[in-house]
């Protein structure tokens, strides 16, 4: 499971070319701040017309948990993307880098990075959504190295605890998947660990108070089988009300649960004693 994730390099993956979108995740999207946007998407879950047998779905991204159900149509381009390889760096080496706004210059250097490229406002972004203060009911943590991102974990959640990530039978260029029977509740004790952009992995984990996951089987139109993951998150009273799932779902902050999938580089632990 950890395999893909570490690595024995000391200087920036070649593969540091990771989607720009963050997907579900907005650093500072839950609070007050808006330090990296997603890409605006006029969407709504299975809104979808047939034109000479070709059946268009609008994109899947925020919806209601009513409609996380066996037989629903969805479609997640961000879920078949191409996954980000960029392995953690050695735990010795993350150490010895800072890992700070205050130091970004001497990060860009150790890097061999210049000064206001695309791959050093990346790491901006990337250290600025670690700092981002946690909201009301949220923990929070970034780990550079596997030992940081296990130990982290442990110490939040506790010893009795399993990580989950997005399986495929294949690859598939088909973004169209059905909901099939079998989904999983995994209960509301969980860290959310986001694949952030940086040159040796950073995952951002987080957990919010009345946040569920849900393991979710899927088969797509091709006949590729996935299990996916998704959250619904059941308090958002404390959530920014310019966030783009109210925007989506035209509802307010705090009352309703929203729901949406995890991107595949995403990682999900969550305790033993809560899966359901």
């Amino acid at each position: 499971m950890f395999s893909d994730y570490s690595g024995n390099s000391t200087g920036p993956s070649k593969e540091f070319s990771a989607p720009t979108s963050l997907g579900a995740y907005q650093a500072g999207s839950y609070g007050n701040e808006q330090s990296i946007q997603e890409a605006p998407i006029d969407s709504n879950l299975n809104n979808f017309k047939v034109d000479d047998n070709i059946v268009s779905v609008d994109e899947t991204t925020f919806f209601f948990q009513r409609d996380l159900r066996t037989g629903k149509l969805v479609n997640l381009p961000n879920l078949i993307a191409t996954g980000d390889k960029t392995p953690f760096l050695p735990d010795r080496v993350a150490k010895s880098i800072p890992f700070s706004s205050a130091k970004l210059p001497e990060i860009l250097n150790h890097f061999s990075l210049k000064p206001q490229t695309r791959d050093a406002n990346t790491i901006g972004e990337t250290i600025r959504g670690c700092e981002r203060a946690a909201i009301n009911g949220e923990q929070k943590f970034c780990a550079t190295s596997l030992e940081s991102f296990i130990d982290l974990s442990i110490s939040t959640l506790g010893k009795q605890i399993q990580l989950l990530s997005i399986e495929f039978s294949k690859e598939t260029k088909n973004p169209l998947f059905t909901i099939s029977r079998g989904m999983q509740n995994m209960g509301e004790h969980e860290l959310v660990c986001h694949k952030m952009e940086y040159p040796g992995a950073v995952f951002l984990c987080h957990a919010l108070n009345k946040t569920g996951v849900y393991k979710v089987p899927l088969v797509g139109r091709d006949g590729t089988k996935a299990n996916a993951l998704a959250v619904c998150h059941k308090d958002t009273s404390g959530w920014n009300p310019k966030h783009m799932a109210f925007q989506i779902l035209k509802v307010k902050p705090g009352t309703v649960p929203i729901c949406h999938f995890l991107f595949r580089d995403t990682l999900v632990w969550v305790s033993n004693s809560t899966a359901k």
